[in-house]
């Protein structure tokens, strides 16, 4: 038993969590696939308009019909992007996506690159099943990238590492081998809400926010996302030092999400791994993520890895692979392009930054000129941005009636809500794209905001604020680990 000690603060930052992760004063013998099974039946949260699922159909499992609820409730917005995708030539008047966070602005290097000869190799062990863990060729080379981008004070090592196909099929895998049924991972918000999903589908774990009393819910371990999703706070070493040792105080398990870590593109941040500590304070249960998805622009190709010195917890989800494993085509391809420093270094990364921060600062410029205050911290495809004086009432209704509004003009955006934003009115907006998208995307969202909607398919072109309610990730977790009164959370 460890009591969470609890401040009071204001911040758009927080709010109840998806139908799923509500009521954490339940027994801990409290099913989750029973309480999210009860609750299909009920209007689904956060997706605008009534969705009625039926509990009684005969083609679906109980899992089967919260694994639905799940696709239902947070996929809306993003199945009809697909049935309506912009395309120049194609499809001028198409949904512009400034929310999904992918970076689109590197194919041309990332096309060439991985058009070389090298990348082009077939050999019978790349067509045959694998070590689980991935082929040491590919797990050799992951160790040498992260050693030398995490900064590590001595050279990582590859039977710690196991790679998968996706950073979503890593939370899946970890939270099923480190929780039981029912159990939770503590998580600051707002935050990437697909989380959710990852740690609930298959292994039926929860999210308790930090702010919450959280009291008959067991806490397995703490989640961290740096550079974090959505407001792109980076950890400094002191505050990485102290949630570490908060966590083997109290046993907890931490997985440190660092899948942005070389997307840091304002030279003044100063960015540092957890793997660039001198000293884990409880190697045993830290456990390091990272993936191709965001920093190579990659999320199609599927590639992530864990790295951690707990050899069961390695095994585990190595088993696990065998749904979640990587061809041997791509291992090869992975492996070829992280051992090329050179172009990384040289090519790759100071192209990309730049690309970054200038979409970056037309972004911020259009934004500065509708008057609209916004947080953005310099890391990441994201600004977080505050549209509260768009909502009269102030109420997530509101939130949804805009999100439609925009979507109905033909532009996607991600609303707060489904990062689990305390307060209505927030919304992501990615800028990780072309440039006559991001203007046609703004020209758009302007509209909206203006009232003159109406589908645009001409673009028109066009010091960062921070609202003084907003509280960074980290703000937001010494909050929530400074002494005060505790509240009661079981932990094993």
């Amino acid at each position: 038993m460890f009591a969470l000690p609890q401040k009071n603060f204001r911040a758009p930052t927080t709010c109840l969590g998806p139908t799923c992760t509500q009521d954490m004063d339940r027994s801990h013998g409290d099913d989750l696939e029973g309480e999210c099974s009860r609750k299909l039946d009920q209007k689904l949260p956060g997706v605008g308009d009534p969705v009625m699922l039926s509990s009684d159909t005969s083609y679906l499992s109980s899992r089967g019909r919260m694994i639905k609820w799940f696709w239902d409730l947070a996929e809306e917005g993003y199945r009809t992007y697909h049935m309506d995708e912009y395309d120049e030539d194609k499809n001028p008047s198409g949904i512009i996506n400034l929310g999904t966070s992918e970076n689109k602005l590197c194919f041309d290097l990332l096309s060439r690159r991985l058009s070389q000869s090298d990348m082009q190799w077939v050999e019978p062990s790349l067509l045959q099943y694998p070590d689980w863990r991935g082929h040491l060729f590919l797990r050799e080379e992951v160790a040498k990238f992260l050693t030398f981008y995490c900064k590590s004070p001595v050279p990582l090592r590859p039977e710690n590492v196991v790679v998968l196909n996706g950073g979503a099929s890593l939370f899946s895998a970890l939270a099923t081998v480190l929780c039981e049924v029912g159990e939770a991972f503590l998580i600051p918000t707002p935050y990437y809400g697909a989380i959710t999903q990852h740690v609930c589908l298959y292994g039926n774990v929860r999210l308790a926010y930090v702010y919450l009393d959280s009291e008959g819910v067991r806490v397995k371990g703490l989640i961290l996302i740096n550079p974090q999703n959505p407001l792109g706070d980076v950890y400094s070493t002191e505050e990485l030092q102290e949630y570490l040792v908060f966590a083997k105080r109290h046993k907890l398990h931490v997985i440190v999400d660092e899948v942005y870590m070389l997307s840091v593109f304002e030279e003044s941040v100063g960015y540092h791994s957890v793997l660039s500590l001198e000293r884990l304070p409880d190697p045993q249960r830290t456990h390091v993520m990272w993936a191709t998805s965001k920093d190579f622009g990659m999320s199609g190709l599927r590639f992530a890895t864990l790295y951690t010195e707990n050899k069961d917890v390695a095994t585990a989800v190595a088993s696990l692979c065998r749904y979640h494993g990587l061809s041997g085509l791509v291992q090869y391809q992975m492996a070829q392009l992280l051992r090329d420093r050179d172009w990384i270094n040289q090519v790759y990364l100071p192209e990309n930054h730049a690309r970054l921060k200038a979409a970056h600062t037309y972004v911020s410029e259009e934004l500065r000129a509708l008057g609209i205050p916004f947080l953005s911290r310099g890391a990441g495809f994201f600004i977080w941005v505050d549209l509260r004086k768009y909502l009269p009432k102030g109420t997530f209704e509101e939130e949804m009636l805009l999100w439609r509004r925009f979507l109905d003009n033909k532009v996607l955006l991600s609303f707060g809500k489904a990062f689990e934003c305390k307060e209505p009115g927030w919304f992501r907006f990615v800028f990780s794209d072309q440039a006559h998208r991001l203007r046609l995307g703004m020209q758009r969202v302007r509209q909206v905001l203006t009232g003159k909607s109406q589908v645009a398919e001409d673009p028109h072109p066009s010091q960062t604020q921070k609202p003084s309610d907003q509280c960074s990730s980290a703000e937001l977790l010494k909050l929530c680990f400074s002494p005060g009164p505790p509240s009661p959370i079981k932990q094993n």
